[in-house]
């Protein structure tokens, strides 16, 4: 009796499908995979290893371009991504009758494009729907393709466009677990629909979300339907498939010398994401690693390595499911950068701060929806760490709504207190980097900040703030 298969979600992203040799590669990796496991395909849209070249991208801004006067530009966009679809067609499909059924697809899908955004244009409104509905056909494209590839080389698959997979009313500003439960087990029905021996190729793309699916989600919403459909499958093992080996204790194109992680846990998988490595969404490792799924990085470019696992939160020393356990460093795991930071600096010259002076600051950010990375506080002094990519016009906002409210003096909202407030300073530094040392329980690690700051010094790096957390 043959034991039954257990599942791995599989996630390429953009790069990892960005041509046709690519996408025969991948699906040579896809081939691979589903001789052990039964196999879950989710694909992001077509990319190059510059961003804004990629499919998504030039999307956005053919969105952008639809409601400027008497511009067709839009158009042009969608022709180029038409012609670089059709080009991976011809490439990558050698079956005449594949590859004839396929780009009658493509065409029939940037046609449907077209017509929308020039319908879109006579209204003049892009909604948030719409806007959904525009950036959808990427992985529409890219996934379509792909089944095709598999097709070519006689692999069983099926093409499942998730365009209309919420079929429920959501509220946009109360979305919670919830919403994602009934994602994932409507994905879950759409998938268990098709035959056994089938490999799903699914878009990355989850349909029309409440709110909007870079506003609600964010681009990294490709990330979110895999770990989804590995929650609802209870996979063996969700894999995000990239253009690196996995990750490593720094950014090995700035430090030669960094290594490979085997394994590593999600808090540090978090922070390492938070603070300038492209790892994998915080949100969408949670949901895999509430549901006690590893979740495996590795290499489209390099598959035969074995890539960084990050673990569930559980003893895992005798786990035999998974290549290798969480290890416990004796020392820092990884060490990030994040760049072109701001700093906003609020001083006070009083002795001490007034009721109401940290409450007014968040209120004013929260105004111009400013985010803080980093926060490092005194008695009068706050420094606040602003990521790159908040504009500099709502940052010099905030710096003028923060200087309107030092001169009238109401930080703290008491008027007999504050018309002999000595006014706070506030002040900006920009193009800072955040440097962050991540690692398990370095708060027990004697000597670890010693040697971070002793390091600093050696190569004469000034601080302008600290913080831990």
């Amino acid at each position: 009796m043959t034991a039954k298969k257990r599942t791995i979600v599989a996630k390429f992203g953009g790069t990892s499908v960005g041509s046709a040799e690519r996408m025969i590669q991948v699906a040579h990796i896809v081939e691979n995979l589903s001789k052990v496991d039964r196999t879950v395909v989710v694909l992001s849209a077509m990319s190059s290893y510059i961003k804004a070249e990629g499919t998504t991208s030039m999307l956005l801004e053919a969105a952008d371009d639809i409601l400027l006067p008497n511009s067709t530009i839009y158009l042009d966009i969608v022709s180029k991504i038409e012609a670089n679809h059709l080009k991976a067609v011809s490439e990558g499909i050698k079956n005449p009758a594949i590859r004839t059924d396929t780009a009658k697809d493509i065409s029939h899908f940037c046609q449907r494009l077209r017509d929308f955004m020039s319908a879109a244009e006579i209204l003049d409104e892009i909604s948030p729907r719409s806007h959904d509905v525009i950036i959808s056909v990427g992985e529409k494209l890219s996934a379509r393709i792909f089944t095709s590839v598999l097709l070519d080389r006689g692999i069983k698959a099926s093409f499942v466009n998730l365009d209309q997979i919420v079929q429920k009313s959501f509220d946009a500003k109360h979305l919670d677990q919830g919403f994602y439960d009934y994602l994932s087990s409507r994905l879950i029905q759409v998938i268990s629909e098709l035959e056994p021996d089938s490999i799903p190729v699914v878009t990355g793309y989850l349909g029309p979300i409440p709110g909007s699916i870079v506003a609600t989600i964010g681009r990294g919403y490709t990330d979110l339907t895999a770990a989804l459909i590995a929650v609802g499958l209870n996979a063996r093992e969700l894999q995000i498939w990239k253009e690196v080996d996995g990750i490593f204790t720094a950014d090995p194109r700035k430090a030669p010398k960094a290594r490979l992680l085997h394994s590593i846990s999600p808090e540090e998988a978090a922070e390492l994401t938070y603070y300038g490595s492209e790892v994998i969404h915080p949100f969408t490792m949670d949901q895999v690693i509430e549901a006690s799924i590893p979740i495996r990085i590795k290499n489209a470019f390099k598959p035969e390595g074995q890539g960084t696992v990050i673990f569930p939160q559980k003893d895992t020393s005798n786990d035999t499911d998974s290549a290798v356990a969480v290890q416990h460093h004796p020392r820092a795991t990884a060490i990030t950068i994040k760049e072109n930071i701001t700093i906003l600096n609020i001083h006070s010259k009083r002795k001490s701060v007034s009721h109401g002076f940290f409450a007014q600051i968040f209120s004013t950010l929260d105004k111009f929806g400013i985010v803080v990375d980093l926060i490092s506080t005194s008695e009068v002094h706050v420094s606040m760490a602003l990521g790159p990519h908040i504009s500099r016009e709502k940052i010099e906002m905030a710096v003028a709504d923060l200087r309107k409210h030092a001169r009238v003096g109401d930080f703290g909202g008491c008027v007999a207190i504050c018309r002999n407030l000595i006014f706070p300073k506030v002040d900006t530094v920009s193009n800072m980097t955040i440097l962050s040392l991540v690692g398990r329980e370095m708060r027990q690690l004697v000597g670890v900040a010693a040697l971070m700051f002793s390091t600093l010094a050696k190569y004469s790096i000034n601080l302008e703030m600290i913080s831990q957390g």
